[in-house]
Protein backbone atom coordinates (compact mmCIF):
# COMPACT_ATOMS: atom_id res chain seq x y z
CA UNK A 1 0.00 0.00 0.00
CA UNK A 2 1.70 3.27 -1.17
CA UNK A 3 1.38 6.95 0.54
CA UNK A 4 -0.50 8.10 -2.45
CA UNK A 5 -3.30 5.12 -2.19
CA UNK A 6 -3.66 6.29 1.75
CA UNK A 7 -4.09 9.99 1.25
CA UNK A 8 -6.65 10.06 -2.09
CA UNK A 9 -9.18 10.70 0.85
CA UNK A 10 -10.30 10.97 4.50
CA UNK A 11 -11.64 7.95 5.42
CA UNK A 12 -14.06 7.39 8.51
CA UNK A 13 -13.58 5.68 11.36
CA UNK A 14 -16.90 5.29 14.30
CA UNK A 15 -16.17 4.31 17.77
CA UNK A 16 -18.82 3.11 20.09
CA UNK A 17 -18.09 3.38 23.71
CA UNK A 18 -18.28 4.28 27.45
CA UNK A 19 -15.72 6.49 29.42
CA UNK A 20 -17.16 4.03 32.72
CA UNK A 21 -15.65 1.34 30.62
CA UNK A 22 -12.28 0.06 31.19
CA UNK A 23 -12.64 -1.74 27.81
CA UNK A 24 -13.27 1.23 26.11
CA UNK A 25 -10.39 3.14 27.67
CA UNK A 26 -7.89 0.42 26.93
CA UNK A 27 -9.51 0.02 23.64
CA UNK A 28 -9.40 3.85 22.64
CA UNK A 29 -5.54 3.51 23.78
CA UNK A 30 -4.52 1.26 21.74
CA UNK A 31 -6.45 2.78 18.96
CA UNK A 32 -4.77 6.22 19.52
CA UNK A 33 -1.24 4.16 19.18
CA UNK A 34 -2.51 2.91 15.83
CA UNK A 35 -3.56 6.04 14.57
CA UNK A 36 -1.19 7.92 15.36
CA UNK A 37 1.12 5.36 12.68
CA UNK A 38 -1.75 5.24 10.44
CA UNK A 39 -1.26 9.23 9.98
CA UNK A 40 2.47 9.49 10.73
CA UNK A 41 2.77 6.72 7.28
CA UNK A 42 0.29 9.68 5.28
CA UNK A 43 -2.78 7.92 6.06
CA UNK A 44 -6.49 10.74 6.28
CA UNK A 45 -8.74 9.74 9.14
CA UNK A 46 -11.40 11.24 10.37
CA UNK A 47 -13.10 10.02 13.94
CA UNK A 48 -16.54 9.93 15.22
CA UNK A 49 -17.32 9.14 18.87
CA UNK A 50 -21.29 7.51 19.00
CA UNK A 51 -22.17 7.01 22.83
CA UNK A 52 -22.79 4.32 25.05
CA UNK A 53 -23.78 3.93 28.68
CA UNK A 54 -23.08 0.80 30.12
CA UNK A 55 -25.28 1.90 33.28
CA UNK A 56 -27.65 4.64 31.54
CA UNK A 57 -29.30 5.34 35.52
CA UNK A 58 -25.89 5.74 37.52
CA UNK A 59 -25.82 8.43 39.59
CA UNK A 60 -24.61 12.10 39.29
CA UNK A 61 -22.99 12.08 42.45
CA UNK A 62 -20.97 9.02 42.07
CA UNK A 63 -19.44 6.61 44.20
CA UNK A 64 -16.18 4.58 44.39
CA UNK A 65 -16.19 2.14 41.36
CA UNK A 66 -13.86 -0.20 43.79
CA UNK A 67 -16.80 -0.30 45.98
CA UNK A 68 -19.12 -1.48 42.90
CA UNK A 69 -17.03 -4.42 41.58
CA UNK A 70 -17.05 -5.68 45.29
CA UNK A 71 -20.68 -5.88 45.02
CA UNK A 72 -20.96 -7.12 41.47
CA UNK A 73 -17.48 -9.33 41.35
CA UNK A 74 -17.61 -10.12 45.10
CA UNK A 75 -14.25 -11.44 46.20
CA UNK A 76 -12.88 -11.91 42.57
CA UNK A 77 -12.92 -8.25 42.05
CA UNK A 78 -9.56 -7.11 43.36
CA UNK A 79 -8.27 -9.97 41.32
CA UNK A 80 -10.12 -9.18 38.31
CA UNK A 81 -9.11 -5.22 38.63
CA UNK A 82 -5.25 -6.00 38.70
CA UNK A 83 -5.40 -8.16 35.52
CA UNK A 84 -6.98 -5.62 33.74
CA UNK A 85 -4.40 -2.75 35.62
CA UNK A 86 -1.71 -4.89 34.07
CA UNK A 87 -2.77 -5.37 30.93
CA UNK A 88 -4.12 -1.90 30.55
CA UNK A 89 -0.34 -1.17 31.74
CA UNK A 90 1.31 -2.32 28.47
CA UNK A 91 -0.56 -0.07 26.09
CA UNK A 92 0.90 2.99 28.38
CA UNK A 93 -2.93 3.25 29.92
CA UNK A 94 -2.80 3.88 33.91
CA UNK A 95 -6.25 2.37 35.59
CA UNK A 96 -6.47 3.22 39.36
CA UNK A 97 -9.72 1.71 39.62
CA UNK A 98 -9.32 2.32 44.13
CA UNK A 99 -9.58 6.58 42.90
CA UNK A 100 -11.76 5.74 40.16
CA UNK A 101 -15.48 7.53 40.85
CA UNK A 102 -18.55 5.47 39.42
CA UNK A 103 -21.05 8.31 37.94
CA UNK A 104 -22.77 8.67 34.85
CA UNK A 105 -21.54 9.46 31.28
CA UNK A 106 -24.09 11.47 29.97
CA UNK A 107 -22.60 14.87 30.41
CA UNK A 108 -19.56 13.60 29.50
CA UNK A 109 -20.25 12.57 25.95
CA UNK A 110 -22.24 15.36 25.46
CA UNK A 111 -18.70 17.07 26.17
CA UNK A 112 -16.88 14.57 23.63
CA UNK A 113 -19.74 15.55 20.61
CA UNK A 114 -19.36 19.31 21.19
CA UNK A 115 -15.43 19.05 21.42
CA UNK A 116 -15.77 17.12 17.91
CA UNK A 117 -17.56 19.70 16.45
CA UNK A 118 -14.71 22.23 17.19
CA UNK A 119 -12.20 19.22 15.97
CA UNK A 120 -10.90 18.16 19.42
CA UNK A 121 -12.97 14.83 19.88
CA UNK A 122 -10.15 12.83 19.88
CA UNK A 123 -8.47 15.08 22.91
CA UNK A 124 -11.36 15.53 24.78
CA UNK A 125 -11.86 11.53 24.80
CA UNK A 126 -8.54 10.95 25.70
CA UNK A 127 -8.82 13.60 28.97
CA UNK A 128 -11.94 11.87 29.80
CA UNK A 129 -11.00 8.69 29.67
CA UNK A 130 -7.45 10.05 32.06
CA UNK A 131 -9.77 12.06 34.42
CA UNK A 132 -12.06 8.93 35.43
CA UNK A 133 -9.74 6.28 35.14
CA UNK A 134 -6.38 7.68 36.60
CA UNK A 135 -7.31 11.32 38.41
CA UNK A 136 -10.55 9.79 39.80
CA UNK A 137 -12.60 12.74 38.68
CA UNK A 138 -16.15 12.74 38.75
CA UNK A 139 -16.97 13.07 34.91
CA UNK A 140 -20.58 13.96 35.78
CA UNK A 141 -19.73 17.30 38.08
CA UNK A 142 -20.15 20.28 35.35
CA UNK A 143 -17.37 22.28 37.02
CA UNK A 144 -14.95 19.39 36.46
CA UNK A 145 -15.80 18.67 33.30
CA UNK A 146 -15.57 23.03 32.77
CA UNK A 147 -12.00 22.36 33.52
CA UNK A 148 -11.58 19.27 30.95
CA UNK A 149 -13.16 21.58 28.53
CA UNK A 150 -10.75 24.50 29.42
CA UNK A 151 -7.48 22.66 29.34
CA UNK A 152 -8.01 20.40 26.18
CA UNK A 153 -9.05 24.10 24.79
CA UNK A 154 -12.58 23.18 23.66
CA UNK A 155 -15.19 26.72 24.32
CA UNK A 156 -18.29 25.06 26.15
CA UNK A 157 -21.60 25.99 26.63
CA UNK A 158 -24.31 25.01 28.65
CA UNK A 159 -25.77 21.85 27.17
CA UNK A 160 -23.66 21.47 23.90
CA UNK A 161 -23.44 18.31 22.11
CA UNK A 162 -26.87 17.13 23.20
CA UNK A 163 -28.55 16.83 19.54
CA UNK A 164 -25.71 15.06 18.65
CA UNK A 165 -25.71 12.94 21.76
CA UNK A 166 -29.41 12.24 21.34
CA UNK A 167 -28.70 11.15 17.18
CA UNK A 168 -25.98 9.08 17.99
CA UNK A 169 -27.42 7.13 20.95
CA UNK A 170 -30.40 6.40 18.16
CA UNK A 171 -27.59 5.06 15.47
CA UNK A 172 -25.86 2.88 18.43
CA UNK A 173 -30.17 1.48 19.36
CA UNK A 174 -30.13 0.40 15.52
CA UNK A 175 -26.07 -1.10 15.48
CA UNK A 176 -28.02 -3.16 18.25
CA UNK A 177 -24.78 -2.62 19.74
CA UNK A 178 -24.76 -4.53 23.49
CA UNK A 179 -20.99 -3.96 24.66
CA UNK A 180 -18.17 -1.63 24.18
CA UNK A 181 -15.94 -0.64 22.48
CA UNK A 182 -16.94 -1.17 18.86
CA UNK A 183 -14.93 0.26 16.06
CA UNK A 184 -16.96 0.80 12.60
CA UNK A 185 -14.67 1.33 9.43
CA UNK A 186 -15.60 3.01 6.88
CA UNK A 187 -16.36 0.42 3.77
CA UNK A 188 -18.16 -1.82 6.70
CA UNK A 189 -15.92 -3.80 8.40
CA UNK A 190 -15.93 -3.31 12.51
CA UNK A 191 -13.99 -4.55 15.25
CA UNK A 192 -15.05 -5.40 18.28
CA UNK A 193 -13.32 -5.18 21.83
CA UNK A 194 -10.45 -3.63 22.43
CA UNK A 195 -8.56 -5.19 19.61
CA UNK A 196 -4.91 -4.94 19.68
CA UNK A 197 -2.94 -1.79 18.26
CA UNK A 198 -1.38 -3.95 15.14
CA UNK A 199 -5.18 -4.89 14.25
CA UNK A 200 -6.53 -1.36 14.16
CA UNK A 201 -3.97 -0.61 12.27
CA UNK A 202 -3.81 -3.08 9.51
CA UNK A 203 -7.69 -2.02 9.79
CA UNK A 204 -7.37 1.18 9.46
CA UNK A 205 -5.06 0.37 5.72
CA UNK A 206 -7.51 -1.74 4.57
CA UNK A 207 -10.28 0.43 4.93
CA UNK A 208 -7.78 3.83 3.58
CA UNK A 209 -7.68 1.32 -0.12
CA UNK A 210 -11.08 0.50 -0.16
CA UNK A 211 -10.96 -3.05 1.20
CA UNK A 212 -13.69 -3.79 4.14
CA UNK A 213 -11.80 -4.36 7.36
CA UNK A 214 -12.61 -8.14 8.46
CA UNK A 215 -15.26 -8.36 11.23
CA UNK A 216 -13.88 -9.43 14.62
CA UNK A 217 -15.27 -10.67 17.58
CA UNK A 218 -13.69 -9.91 21.00
CA UNK A 219 -11.78 -13.14 22.63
Amino acid sequence: MTEKNMTEKNMKVRIVLDIACAWSALGYARFKHAVERFRAEGGAVDVEFLPFQIVPDAPAEGELLSEVHRRVFGPSAEEQTARMTALAARSGLELNFDKAIFTNTLDAHRLIAHAAAQDRGEQMAHRLFSAYFTEGLNVADPSVLERLARETGVEQAPLAGSAEVAAGQRVVRDLGVTSVPVFLFEGGGSLVGARSEEDLLAALREAAVGAPARVHAAT
